[in-house]
């Protein structure tokens, strides 16, 4: 597997970047700049990853394409389009995003999430954004989150399906914001397990996070913490990452500085190691 993470030192040049991204030891990348980036900038970084055998993980949109306002969700739409259009440019392994939400908070919970409506809405405006890039080096994903499609490898099959995009439309793996309830968490193992098997080779790229419990909150609340602190079998999830090819991009996420992604990425590797893993 590559393992990979966010870089949390301000750079302003590829050299810069590239000093960091080796600092931390990854061979696997989140593309550094974006599409609002100048074309030889984007370029420039493009070919340092190629110089330096750096796969390009993911690029990311993490904007509302379902905000209720309709201006602010047809300039998220646009900015999706870009996204991706960057993405088959530099041939990372997907353009990814969250479904987004009516609600106030577009990574939050609503009522309407569960509904058949917003469900084909998302799928909707999935294909809009596809079909106008009509990738064939990368795809679109959407990583699963807890309360918002698709939250369960069920739901994520389901919806390969009805996207009726093969190849341009595949899994981005995070399984713990899919640890939404008591069951999932008891069985953390079983449930990553039947995410692979399921998924399987749809998946592009992976989060590997943590889960833990916070004792004191009624009647349950299950948090993200950093990798080691929790209750993942975090050498399951490297073999599962590993069954799936030598270059699958396995990445760390959402910790608060340097010196954290450099402890969680000496963590997987450990993880890797124990279960005979290789890392690049």
């Amino acid at each position: 597997m590559r393992l990979g993470g966010s870089v949390m030192k301000p750079y302003a040049s590829p050299k810069e970047w590239l000093a960091h991204v080796k600092e931390l030891g990854y061979s696997c990348v989140i593309f550094p700049v974006d599409s609002s980036a100048p074309r030889q900038v984007q370029r420039d970084y493009a070919q340092c990853c190629r110089d330096n055998d750096l796969l390009i993980g993911e690029v990311g949109v993490w904007r509302n394409v379902m905000a209720c306002d309709p201006a602010e969700r047809e300039k998220n739409i646009q900015y999706a389009v870009r996204q991706l259009e960057l993405a088959e440019e530099v041939g990372a392994n997907c353009c990814v995003n969250i479904s987004g939400s009516p609600g106030a908070l577009w990574d939050g919970y609503h009522p309407s999430l569960d509904s058949d409506a917003v469900y084909e809405d998302v799928i909707n405006t999935t294909q809009r954004i596809i079909d106008a890039v009509k990738p064939s080096k990368t795809c679109y994903s959407l990583e699963p989150m807890p309360w918002m499609a698709p939250e369960s490898p069920e739901q994520y099959l389901k919806m390969l399906a009805d996207m009726a995009r093969p190849g341009a439309f595949r899994v981005h793996l995070d399984y713990c914001n899919m640890i939404n309830s008591l069951d999932r968490y008891r069985h953390a193992s079983e449930f990553i397990t039947r995410c692979f098997t399921m998924l399987g080779n749809e998946i592009v790229s992976i989060h590997a996070k943590d889960v833990a419990i916070t004792d004191g909150y009624l009647p349950i609340c299950i948090g993200e913490v950093p990798p080691g602190e929790g209750s993942i079998d975090l050498s399951l999830v490297a073999q599962c990452a590993h069954a799936l090819g030598g270059d699958t991009p396995v990445f760390v996420e959402h910790l608060p500085d340097h010196e954290a992604y450099v402890k969680a990425a000496a963590v997987l590797r450990a993880a890797a190691e124990k279960a005979g893993v290789p890392v690049k």
